[in-house]
């Protein structure tokens, strides 16, 4: 892994040398573009529109497109820039300090980390990242980068401070554009059914971290069957959504299923923790019989020759 950025955190009259790192990776399964006809690949190129020539990358620019013309905009013209304040390209200038809280998960966007760069950026970085934590805010920043100002949060995340790029205000469109539902009477005991429901799903504690893409694993356990000839398992008919005829009866149903559901995990869990089991693991080489379904669904399927 790569930095992406470099530059500097701009606090008051202290100036911090950092690196910023991508938080995230993506790991969906990307597809290409086939001719149906043959499998050949489909590829994207570039083409003038006005003498229908292929160009490559080094003959593209950039212009923005007006009413009766194109304007060419160069990174020259970029580059000569002036922006009021401190912000220059290099700089993430720390504007203000907010609660948590006060922030509109909507304008949060994409995560990055930040690093200290250099020796003599270690004691202000740390000093940075303790006194978000004591105070128990989060900083708001404006920063360059990829050729525009962007406004930026920057929060601790364990040892190290992360940057999220955020949108601006006037980015994000407001609640009223989308249609409210209708007014409707709920009734005090229908909304503790539903607290009580959301209890019940989350009884015995629900780990974030324990959360996987069950989708992206049936599309390649697909590929996988394709590739190896194998007869693929038709799927199930879904559910058809149909009216709730008795909204209380169907919460309290779902309590009580979750209520049941969360019992026989607490028994599987306490089947599978047995000493006896693992021990006759131990000795025959083979799973035990609580982890035979596991081992199954952790080995990877045969791939064509």
């Amino acid at each position: 892994m790569r930095p992406v950025w470099s530059g500097a955190i701009s606090f008051g009259l202290v100036t911090v040398p950092c690196k910023v790192w991508p938080a995230t990776e993506s790991h969906s399964v990307s597809f290409r573009q086939i001719h149906l006809a043959d499998g050949g690949r489909v590829r994207v190129r570039k083409v003038c529109e006005l003498d229908g020539q292929e160009v490559s990358g080094d003959e593209v620019g950039r212009g923005y497109e007006m009413a009766t013309a194109v304007i060419p905009v160069t990174d020259e013209d970029l580059d000569s820039i002036r922006l009021p304040g401190q912000v220059t390209a290099k700089t993430i200038e720390l504007a203000g300090f907010l609660p948590a809280a006060s922030i509109d998960p909507v304008q949060v966007g994409t995560a990055y980390y930040l690093s200290p760069d250099g020796p003599a950026a270690q004691k202000p970085y740390v000093l940075l990242r303790k006194a978000l934590e004591r105070s128990s805010r989060v900083a708001v920043a404006r920063y360059s980068m990829r050729d525009r100002e962007r406004l930026g949060l920057l929060r601790v995340v364990g040892d190290v401070i992360a940057l999220h790029q955020m949108r601006w205000p006037d980015e994000v469109r407001p609640t009223s554009a989308v249609p409210a539902p209708a007014a409707v009477d709920v009734t005090d005991a229908e909304v503790q059914a539903a607290v009580d429901l959301t209890a019940a799903l989350s009884a015995g504690g629900f780990e974030l971290s324990e959360q996987r893409d069950a989708y992206r694993a049936a599309v390649e356990e697909v590929i996988a069957s394709k590739e190896a000839g194998r007869p693929m398992a038709a799927a199930d008919e879904p559910a058809l959504w149909g009216e709730v005829v008795d909204l209380m009866a169907a919460l309290q149903k779902s309590v009580e299923d979750a209520r049941a559901t969360r019992q026989e995990s607490d028994v599987d869990a306490s089947v599978h923790d047995l000493p006896k089991a693992k021990k006759a693991a131990r000795k025959t080489g083979r799973p035990a019989a609580g982890n035979v379904k596991k081992t199954a669904a952790r080995r990877k399927p045969p791939r064509s020759a």
